[in-house]
């Protein structure tokens, strides 16, 4: 069963489509599922997802703890972590993607005000604690509101999780099953820190620096005209979802590690809620989902 596994990973890989959780296809109809019998008497069972894809589950349990990171008094955009976006408050969507998470055992809430504690509550996330003072506020580090968050995990159940899942409330349009493939990915690869990406829509290559009206490359100029479709493919850190060991996050204390892998979003589903033209846009897109 692993060595079929490994080896679909491995093809996977090969023709830059992503890790198999997400991409292998199967003919079955949306919303069915079918058991897949390998020569050697494997199974595994697998069924669409929520964005119409297959998806691949297995019987592995991974341990792992979701924590959505979600501070009161936003400056841009007022009370956002709790204002309404189809019908539930903001915090919720990424509650309830976690819950739906195939791999996700746990969701905490870290949040440094009574308001999103209680719609966080009511979304079915648990809020064992409110941010002490100096972890509060716009100035206060991330990584120091993750570290806190795992040392209440090693405090409440005696151990540290392999895995922490940190969702932003600011993408609510992420589904169980990014969640679910970005973990997939890094417990396939046995890498330490996993994120979600997107391709970038702006090249580096044609942007420029200003000085007043001066303009000058970003990057050193290429020779002769280069085609757009050219340009080596890059990609953003969405914000999306980020996964790491707790117990490597602690050697380091940087959610990022040397050698980090990705999983890739779609546009669709990577909206980062900064500005009030994010709002809505993602009110937009989530109202044509449900069309």
């Amino acid at each position: 069963m692993t060595l079929h596994l490994q080896t679909l990973f491995i093809q996977a890989v090969r023709q830059r489509s992503g890790p198999f959780a997400h991409e292998f296809q199967l003919p079955i109809r949306q919303g069915s599922q079918k058991d897949l019998m390998f020569p050697n008497g494997g199974c595994i069972r697998a069924r669409y997802n929520m964005v119409g894809r297959k998806r691949l589950s297995g019987t592995r349990h991974t341990d792992c703890v979701a924590l959505v990171t979600a501070r009161g008094g936003s400056k841009r955009l007022p009370g956002k972590n709790i204002r309404q976006l189809g019908g539930r408050p903001l915090i919720a969507w990424s509650i309830a993607a976690a819950l739906k998470s195939l791999h996700v055992r746990r969701v905490i809430v870290s949040t440094d005000c009574v308001e999103i504690a209680e719609a966080a509550r009511q979304a079915g996330g648990e809020v064992p604690f409110l941010r002490p003072p100096e972890l509060s506020g716009d100035h206060a580090a991330h990584q120091d509101v993750v570290a806190h968050a795992v040392d209440w995990l090693e405090r409440d159940e005696g151990r540290l999780p392999e895995f922490l899942c940190l969702l932003q409330p600011t993408s609510p349009l992420r589904c169980a099953s990014d969640i679910d493939a970005t973990l997939d990915l890094i417990i396939e690869t046995e890498a330490d820190c996993a994120f979600a990406v997107s391709s970038v829509t702006t090249h580096p290559a044609l942007m420029y620096r200003l000085d007043g009206p001066k303009a000058s490359p970003y990057l050193p100029p290429r020779d002769g005209y280069v085609r757009t479709q050219d340009l080596d493919p890059l990609y953003y850190v969405n914000g999306a979802v980020y996964v790491v060991r707790p117990s490597t996050f602690r050697e380091r204390q940087t959610l990022l590690s040397q050698h980090p892998v990705a999983y890739v979003m779609g546009h669709e589903r990577a909206v980062d809620i900064d500005h009030e033209w994010d709002f809505r846009l993602a009110e937009i897109l989530l109202a044509m989902r449900s069309d």
